[in-house]
């Protein structure tokens, strides 16, 4: 079985634990890793590819020409603008016998929209902070005594910790609105805001408490099949540098309420906050997301799981379990390019 890998970036924990998925399925085959020569991630792939851009109209027909080329079966994208895209033509790639790992357009359309994440999860009655696209609207509620200062502020289609802001005061959220549709424009983010140029920022009361994370592991067909709830020790640009396993009944109930919403394949992340003995859900990722090697590292092996059920075959139930108790950190290691 071969396996690509798209947007990889310096995910090289992940092509190591999909090589080790293989063997452990007892199956051959070579692990790619695309987009950028400068992944990290390239180093440890076993072939690599250069495509074009997420956006290029050439990018589908490169990776429907590759996948054939090299008889991929398992196609996982990692990065949150290469979903929708790859989910659009994943009839195409089926056809040819490869097969994405993403949700649906409609689901991915809920975890990248920041706006409709909110309704989505108000809908189910899942807590989620109070948010506001109108600038204005905001101003009034904090005027009205309905909400208060501070206020953060992101992009609705952002990722990470890219252009997010605190406002203390009026003039802040001004010019931190401003200042947000510009940061827009000049970054990969505004092919997404494209589709909505007003009400691309994102206002959101702000919640805070302990943090933590949570993967959502669905089967290829859209079931549940575990929830790993993780307490986040410490964290770096948006994304968990120390974390440890927890047992949580409660969240845990909140993961398979958000897994049955959704009903994606493989892996959704998700950020949750705790104020008040209550738990706020933040966002939704549909992928691997940057704190999955802390649920890996207490033993829930997703990527042998994927391939144990790309091949027909059912994973042993230890391998869609995590130990609770567990801490683990990352590390940065210098890869060096022979």
């Amino acid at each position: 079985m071969n396996i690509l890998l798209t947007s990889a970036g310096r995910r090289t924990y992940l092509v190591d634990y999909f090589k080790e998925a293989l063997c452990m399925a007892g199956l051959t085959g070579l692990v790619h890793a695309a987009n950028s020569e400068n992944s990290p991630a390239f180093l440890a792939a076993d072939q690599q590819v250069v495509t074009p851009l997420i956006y290029d109209p050439e990018y589908i027909p490169f990776l429907l020409d590759y996948c054939r080329k090299w008889e991929i079966e398992l196609l996982v994208p990692l990065f949150d603008i290469d979903l929708p895209v790859l989910s659009r033509n994943k009839k195409a790639f089926s056809e040819q016998g490869t097969r994405v790992v993403a949700a649906e357009p409609a689901a991915i359309e809920i975890c990248n929209d920041k706006w409709k994440t909110c309704k989505a999860l108000q809908a189910e009655g899942i807590l989620t902070p109070e948010s506001w696209l109108d600038r204005e609207a905001a101003i009034w509620a904090v005027k009205e005594g309905q909400a208060f200062y501070p206020l953060i502020l992101k992009p609705r289609w952002g990722m990470g910790s890219l252009s997010v802001y605190q406002a203390d005061d009026e003039e802040e959220l001004r010019v931190f609105y401003g200042k947000i549709c510009r940061e827009i424009q000049g970054s990969y983010l505004k092919y997404e805001a494209a589709q909505q140029k007003e009400g691309c920022v994102l206002i959101q009361e702000k919640i805070t408490g302990r943090e933590f994370g949570m993967d959502v592991v669905n089967d290829l067909r859209g079931t549940c099949r575990a929830v790993v709830v993780k307490e986040k020790a410490n964290m770096r640009a948006g994304e968990t540098d120390a974390a440890i396993t927890i047992s949580s009944p409660e969240l845990e109930q909140t993961g398979r309420h958000l897994s049955k919403l959704l009903g994606h394949p493989g892996n959704l992340d998700v950020d949750i906050l705790e104020s008040g003995g209550q738990y706020y859900v933040l966002e939704l990722n549909g992928r691997f997301g940057g704190g999955y090697p802390f649920s890996h590292a207490a033993g829930l092996h997703l990527p042998y799981a994927l391939v144990m059920w790309a091949s027909g075959r059912e994973p042993e139930e230890k391998a869609l379990k995590a130990q609770a108790g567990v801490r683990a950190m990352k590390d940065i290691q210098i890869l060096v390019q022979q």
